[in-house]
């Protein structure tokens, strides 16, 4: 008669190894001692539904207990866990580490503690280890189904397919319903039940670790991720809800948020009886009280709240555990709790510096039954093969295992849970399709150290994430079916098969910042070769671009459908040239990453030749967009058509008007709508950079020399309607600055040069800003109005006029002389060069309206706004006047007030078409270390280089920017010796008083990034267009 099978412990159905011992704490700490006293039998219910008895004093520490849980689950970063349960007033609270457990359970046989997440990190990469983000994908299971994670029908359908990819493997129709029948995973699953097959159909071929990494990265952008709502009432008895988050507090009514309070912004927080008080820091622009005040259920309630958000606090944004307060000699006022445990910081520096290595177990999935035998593994290096293996012991061999060296003892099983979202390579991911193995040691060593949070100043939320790095591992595994152990294992294959692009660091470093010594290793760990960096400039502009894609296609396009007014043509034509490119560049953004993943890191023999190179998914992707080229074609179509319902229909003018005030439409819509053909530009650069930095022998450099020739191709083919569509863009733009045109955007007008220059009149020098065309001159003064626009005083036909320097004849310096048919007009620049800038344009324009069949320069006057040549020489231009005159286009929605036009304004300076066109190329988006002239540290932040300006993201994942930073007028140099900025790649930008330094990884990029803002704040002379083989832009 066969023995029964004994049952396994919660780690061991983890995947755990069978001895370890490794505590929580720091390096060189033992676990809390277990104080004597009656033991008790206290119950924990874990993350897969298990219950586990713990034996355990009364007298110790909640520490004690939960020590004793990470153990026995192996789990290196338990702190962002918790243990929480029902108190004797049937409230739910967390277990306090630091009071005893007497003190805090009462009847310890009844209670059941529930293990859960309890600090939720704003992107599940932070997560170094691979278990801990199984156990979270867990926890967002378990609040699907509880339905505490709350979300639309189409992001649950998403959630649970990824579940059930995990749980049976990719899509069979009639095994994916009878599994959907016989499980629930979220409410009214049953209505659901088609859209989630649809999205399990779509899985095919993902690992069960690739499918958790997928549900987490859903999950973590929905507002109720990480949510435990906490009910209360406003002073008007208003039924709300308070949550804590990595931000801040947040306020809820029933489940949508309404309001957030960053922890930047927050004094204090603090509760008296049942009032839970926010005290707020001042600040003149907001319109909330110094203190906010909500009423709770309980004093208690109150009291559990403010617990958590003493914690949350302290975890995310403390570098370390706050020291336990004096206590008073005679009478204590207020509460004594403090945060006990690692901050995020502390955590992710112990993992980052542990030296024991992880072994990696096989993910496989948790529904299916597999064959005893399992996949053969990637073959270690000599080096890193352990003396003798602990990771294939069965049952019944735990005792020898425990006698082995501590060494070997310490080594951890986990999860394959693929960081990068990407899929492994077909030579990696075996023949079988529920099984994957884990990865060799030299890749997981590859990973560089984990990045650190540090305090950030306010111009972001204080939740700096961290980038997702692969903690070292061996590569042996162990097998799991059904969440238990096989008796028998496999000895590891001595093939050389290729890792899986699971192992390798992802390339999306999200807002952080690193401390100098770490910013220096993870530089000498990353590759060095130029190559690398091009290939990377090309993956963060590439993100970029798909954002700028997504406000087209998503925000945009969203809004037309809801508006009645907008012409069926008009969303056809957008969904119809749009949709097709931005499912494209999906899928060639995955690659690229996938790629860069594989190249980031140290080389490997094996790999180098495959995967060290770009051309080869440029070649194919490039080939694959000129079968989109019909799509690029219609977009100036798209431009007009537009224009065209605006004109007819002043309701959807409006509603254009309102969406580029958005945040999310951070550039006018119009260059949104030109972006695709403008990134064909961007491949070009980056190919041809390609190709002059590799030999000709090199393996890339013919891929790279074949996508150049087809990218080239394309855009000569499209380069013509392209400038037209340009300066067409232009003048719209141009024409939401103006008061007082109507008929700007006219077929043959061309945009030359807009900016600052001073008229000389009966009162003196007064600024004015010019626009100059290729038939007349504009001159304005900005309007005293609440649309920020510009007020057209008087045109200046260019047909017939001369121009004269008058520097000596008016004193004034850097003074010259319009003279035209019908009156002359004195102006003067703020310098030389801007002097000469204005004159050889204006000289250029003047030849070619002479040679030209431009529209006349009277079809600009039909506003009343703009006077006759005689009401121009009477008119006393002084800026009072401005606010007397009133147009019905003054009365028009605000208009943005950071176009091009203001800041030229606001920095005296200009800027031409030709500037303009060189800026389209010179786009850049990637991460940089900013620091302001008067502050200690480096902030982290993605910033994107378009439009003249640097806009400023926590993340490359943000919809929109946080800042921007117009760079016309500001200059950019290399710190000196006496400003103490003593590190590499570091450039400087200044105007007047304002100075930042930024700081970039690389000197390849170092070097991109003064190229691409030097287009920017240094004006291109003539000349260079001139010797240009492109067409001039007019």
């Amino acid at each position: 008669m066969a023995e029964p099978e004994p049952s396994l412990s919660a780690g061991q159905r983890l995947g755990a190894a069978e001895t370890l011992g490794i505590s929580t704490l720091d390096p060189g700490l033992k676990p809390p001692a277990m104080p004597s006293g009656r033991h008790v039998a206290v119950r924990v219910r874990m993350l897969d539904d298990t219950e586990e008895i713990f034996d355990i004093s009364q007298r110790a520490s909640g520490k004690v207990l939960f020590e004793m849980v990470c153990t026995h689950l192996n789990l290196i970063e338990g702190d962002y866990f918790g243990l929480e349960f029902q108190d004797h007033r049937k409230m739910t609270v967390w277990l306090d580490l630091l009071k005893p457990i007497s003190k805090q359970i009462r009847r310890p046989k009844h209670t059941v503690l529930q293990f859960v997440v309890k600090f939720f990190p704003p992107d599940h990469a932070q997560l170094m280890e691979e278990l801990t983000r199984y156990l979270f994908a867990l926890q967002i299971k378990h609040d699907l189904a509880s339905g505490r994670l709350t979300c639309n029908d189409t992001s649950a359908a998403l959630l649970v397919s990824h579940i059930i990819q995990s749980e049976i493997g990719d899509f069979d129709e009639t095994q994916s319903r009878q599994h959907l029948l016989n499980n629930n995973y979220v409410p009214d699953q049953m209505a659901l039940l088609d859209k989630i097959m649809e999205f399990h159909h779509k899985h095919l071929g993902q690992t069960p670790a690739e499918s958790d990494f997928q549900l987490l990265e859903v999950a973590r952008r929905l507002e109720m991720y990480g949510v435990r709502l906490h009910p209360a009432k406003d002073r008007e008895g208003t039924k709300l809800s308070l949550a804590v988050a990595h931000t801040g507090v947040l306020v809820f009514q029933g489940h949508t948020k309404i309001n957030a309070f960053n922890w930047s912004k927050i004094r204090k927080l603090s509760f008296k009886r049942k009032r839970f008080l926010i005290k707020l820091r001042p600040d003149l622009n907001s319109a909330y009280q110094d203190t906010l005040e909500f009423l709770m259920a309980s004093r208690d309630c109150c009291k559990v709240f403010w617990k958590i958000c003493v914690e949350y606090h302290a975890f995310f944004r403390l570098f370390e555990e706050p020291k336990p307060k004096p206590k008073p000699v005679l009478f204590s006022r207020g509460s004594s709790f403090r945060f006990s445990g690692r901050t995020q910081k502390q955590l992710i520096d112990y993992v980052r510096d542990s030296e024991f290595k992880k072994i990696p177990f096989d993910r496989k999935h948790s529904r299916i039954q597999h064959s005893s035998s399992l996949s053969p593994l990637p073959s270690l290096p000599h080096s890193q093969v352990p003396t003798e293996s602990a990771s294939f012991v069965s049952a019944d061999r735990t005792d020898s295992t425990a006698a082995r060296s501590w060494k070997e003892s310490v080594l951890v099983s986990a999860e394959d849970s693929g960081t990068p979202r990407i899929r492994a390579s077909p030579a990696a991911q075996g023949n079988s399709r529920g099984e994957r193995s884990g990865s060799t040691a030299a890749e997981e060593a590859r990973a560089p150290p984990p990045v650190v949070r540090q305090p950030v100043p306010e111009l972001l939320n204080a939740d700096g994430s961290n980038s997702p790095r692969l903690s070292e591992s061996s590569g042996t595994s162990l097998g799991l079916v059904n969440g238990h152990r096989h008796a028998n294992g496999c000895d590891p294959s001595p093939d050389g098969r290729q890792p899986s692009p699971l192992t390798s660091p992802l390339l999306n470093d999200t807002g952080c910042v690193r401390t100098d010594d770490e910013e220096e290793a993870r530089r000498k760990r990353f590759p060095t070769d130029k190559a690398y960096f091009i290939a990377k400039e090309l993956l963060t502009t590439e993100r970029t671009y798909l954002k700028d894609l997504e406000v087209v296609t998503v925000s945009f396009q969203s809004l037309l459908n809801k508006e009645e007014s907008t012409p069926d043509s008009l969303k056809s034509l957008i969904t119809s040239n749009f949709e097709p490119l931005y499912k494209f560049h999906t899928g060639f953004l995955r690659e690229v990453e996938q790629r860069l993943a594989l190249w980031e890191g140290r080389s490997n023999a094996h790999i180098k030749g495959d995967y060290q190179r770009i051309g080869d998914v440029m070649l194919k992707n490039i080939q694959s967009l000129k079968q989109l080229t019909v799509h690029l074609q219609k977009h100036s179509e798209v431009m007009l058509e537009l224009e065209k319902a605006c004109r007819s229909s002043r309701r959807l003018e409006g509603v254009c008007r309102e969406f580029e005030l958005q945040k999310v439409c951070y550039v006018p819509l119009n260059v949104f709508i030109l972006r695709p053909q403008h990134r064909l530009l961007h491949y070009k650069q980056i190919l041809e950079r390609l190709c002059k930095h590799y030999p000709a022998t090199h393996d890339d450099f013919r891929d790279c020399r074949a996508a150049l020739a087809d990218i080239s191709e394309l855009t000569n083919q499209l380069q013509g309607s392209m400038i037209k569509m340009e300066n067409f863009q232009k003048l719209l733009e141009l024409k939401k600055d103006l008061i007082g045109v109507n008929n700007l955007a006219t077929p043959g007008r061309e945009f030359i040069r807009l900016g600052c220059l001073s008229k000389l009149s009966g009162k003196g020098l007064q600024q004015r800003l010019f626009f100059l065309f290729n038939d007349v001159l504009l001159y304005t003064s900005r309007g005293m109005t609440a649309t920020n626009q510009f007020k057209v005083h008087g045109q200046l036909p260019l047909h017939g006029m001369t121009i004269r320097e008058s520097e000596d004849e008016w004193g004034v310096p850097h003074c010259f002389t319009l003279v035209g048919q019908r009156q002359s007009v004195v102006v003067a620049a703020s310098c030389v060069s801007e002097m000469e800038k204005w004159m050889e344009d204006i000289k250029i324009a003047i030849d070619l309206s002479e040679t030209s069949n431009g529209p006349a320069a009277d079809l600009l006057a039909n506003s009343n706004d703009i006077k006759s040549p005689a009401e121009w020489a009477a008119e006393a231009e002084s800026e009072d006047d401005l606010s007397a005159s009133q147009s019905s286009l003054e009365r028009q929605a605000p208009h943005r007030g950071n176009t091009t036009a203001h800041v030229c304004w606001h920095r005296n300076t200009s800027v031409s078409m030709l500037d303009f066109s060189i800026a389209v190329e010179n786009q850049l988006s990637g991460n940089l270390l900013r620091k302001f002239k008067n502050s200690n540290g480096w902030q982290k932040l993605w910033v994107v280089f378009t439009n003249f300006s640097l806009f400023f993201y926590k993340t490359h994942q943000d919809d929109y920017p946080l800042a921007s930073l117009p760079l016309l007028g500001y200059s950019i140099t290399i710190p000196t010796e006496s400003e103490n900025i003593h590190k590499d790649y570091v450039f400087k930008l200044h105007f007047k008083s304002h100075v930042y330094y930024f700081r970039s990884e690389s000197e390849y990029s170092f070097e991109r990034w003064m190229e691409v803002i030097r287009s920017a704040t240094v004006s291109s002379s003539r000349t260079r267009i001139l010797n240009r083989k492109e067409p001039l832009p007019y």
